[in-house]
């Protein structure tokens, strides 16, 4: 597989696996005293993991039109915001008092009384933030031989003589496509 289409398809994993973590259970709070659980979504809990993911995946669109030296720059942009999903991943847990200013009816119970379980979405957006990273070294490491996205329409060198031009006009005169 080509490193081009190897970084578009960690990009593409980087997007759902992230994307899913803003709608999978982060944590779930039990507030003790026969309450029902309470469940904070990851979008709840945090919004850096979706807009991280949207991030890379559009400098991996610009990656496509650009030069090896900014295809570099922006590999290294893709590693650090691939760094940033997994340090949200791996950092975000709220706490009491922030559980109650999210959730205001675990307000009335002590913030040490809350039993926290992680759920699934941390996990994604920590393997989607190595999808990212993993798609920015690639891009870093390979950018140089990517193919340029101009070089299918250049013209053929060898093909671009001196008269060239004045058979393309000569051939639309006898009504012939030229550019077939």
């Amino acid at each position: 597989m080509r490193p081009q289409r190897l970084v578009d398809l960690l990009a593409v994993v980087a997007l759902v696996l992230l994307g899913l973590s803003a709608y999978l259970t982060w944590v779930s709070a039990d507030p003790g005293n026969g309450r029902k659980d309470v469940v904070l979504n990851g979008y709840t809990i945090t919004k850096a993991p979706v807009t991280l993911a949207l991030a890379g995946v559009l400098a991996v669109v610009v990656l496509r039109l650009a030069g090896t030296l900014l295809r570099r720059v922006l590999g290294g942009l893709v590693v650090l915001l691939g760094l940033g999903a997994i340090v949200v991943a791996l950092s975000v847990r709220p706490d009491g008092p922030e559980l109650s200013r999210l959730r205001p009816e675990l307000s009335d119970v002590l913030a040490d009384q809350v039993t926290q379980r992680l759920g699934a979405a941390p996990w994604f957006a920590l393997v989607g933030g190595v999808a990212l990273v993993a798609a920015g070294l690639l891009t870093v490491l390979t950018a140089q031989r990517w193919q340029r996205a101009t070089q299918r329409y250049e013209r053929d060198p060898a093909a671009a003589g001196s008269d060239h031009g004045a058979d393309q006009w000569k051939a639309i005169d006898a009504g012939e496509d030229p550019t077939l």
